[in-house]
Parts: structure tokens; C-alpha cells; sequence
């Protein structure tokens, strides 16, 4: 199981590595050919929106997956460690239940909806576009059902260990 998180790990890595260097290329585009030849790009500006959105989606993923989301912890740290595994269990399982329901189902409603629409800058269909939403949700599952069950099991602390505190 870890080791196909790792690899899981690597390509989604990789995969926000492309999308961010597509961005940076899509956005110097825009700008040379609004203020250098003075042309702006109709399709560029729609490109960013999309490569925007699908970073911020699988870059989500990618931070659930090393438990890098926003946690207030403080009074959670101060439990005794059955308490806190009952509490990380009832997030995992918070986030397991958003996710299931607003990024696989309602992003799998958003995708038939759009799926034959057209966009005005780019040659394809919104459609297609929209399927971060539930292909996100679907990594973001996954990474949630591994750390519940590494939880469950003893093989990851409830509560992550912090940067220390400096006084």
C-alpha cells in the first residue's frame, strides 16, 4: 500500500510540475503578445483559467496525501492519544464524506452537465475540462481511506508532529 502511494506521489508530482510550467509558459504567451505585438490572445486567457484550476485541484490532492492540509491542532495535542486517534478518525472521515459527495458526485453532475458545451477561446468542450473535479476527489479518497487505515492500525499518529515552537 505504500509503495503504490509513493508512486502515486511521484506522478501526481509530476503531473503538477507539467501544469505549472504549462501555466508559466500560457501566461509569458499572454503577456508578450499583449505588450509586444500589441495582439492580446483570446485562447491564452481561457487556457490559464483551466491550468489554474486543474493545479489547485491535483496540487490539493497531492497535500492530502502528506497530510499537509490546514489542521488546528492545539487542543487535539492535548488529549490523551486514544482521544486523539477518535478525533483524526472523525476528520478522516469528514474529509471522506465531502470529498465522496462535492468533488466525486457533484463534480461527476457538473462534468454531464457541461459535457457537450462549448468554449468560446479553446477548440473543446467544457466538459472535459471539468473532470479534475472528480478525478481530484477520487485521489483525495484514496490518499484519506490510506491514512484512516494507517491510523487505525498504529503505523501513522493521529496527530501529525509539528514544526517546534519557538519561544
Amino acid at each position: 500500500m505504500t509503495t503504490a502511494k509513493n508512486v502515486l506521489d511521484r506522478v501526481l508530482t509530476w503531473f503538477c510540475v507539467v501544469l505549472f510550467a504549462a501555466l508559466v509558459v500560457d501566461v509569458a504567451w499572454q503577456v508578450f503578445a499583449r505588450q509586444v505585438l500589441n495582439q492580446p490572445s483570446g485562447w491564452s486567457e481561457e487556457l490559464a483559467k483551466y491550468l489554474f484550476i486543474w493545479l489547485g485541484l491535483f496540487g490539493a490532492a497531492l497535500v492530502f496525501g502528506e497530510r499537509g492540509h490546514i489542521a488546528v491542532e492545539i487542543a487535539v495535542r492535548k488529549l490523551p492519544r486514544a482521544a486523539q486517534t477518535v478525533f483524526s478518525v472523525i476528520v478522516q472521515l469528514a474529509i471522506l464524506t465531502f470529498t465522496g459527495l462535492v468533488l466525486i458526485w457533484g463534480g461527476y453532475l457538473v462534468v454531464q452537465l457541461a459535457w457537450a458545451q462549448n468554449l468560446t477561446g479553446l477548440p473543446v468542450n467544457v466538459g472535459p475540462l471539468y473532470l479534475a473535479l472528480p478525478i481530484s476527489g477520487v485521489l483525495i479518497a484514496l490518499y484519506t481511506v490510506y491514512h484512516l487505515v494507517r491510523i487505525l492500525t498504529g503505523a501513522e499518529r493521529p496527530v501529525e508532529d509539528s514544526e517546534p515552537d519557538v519561544l
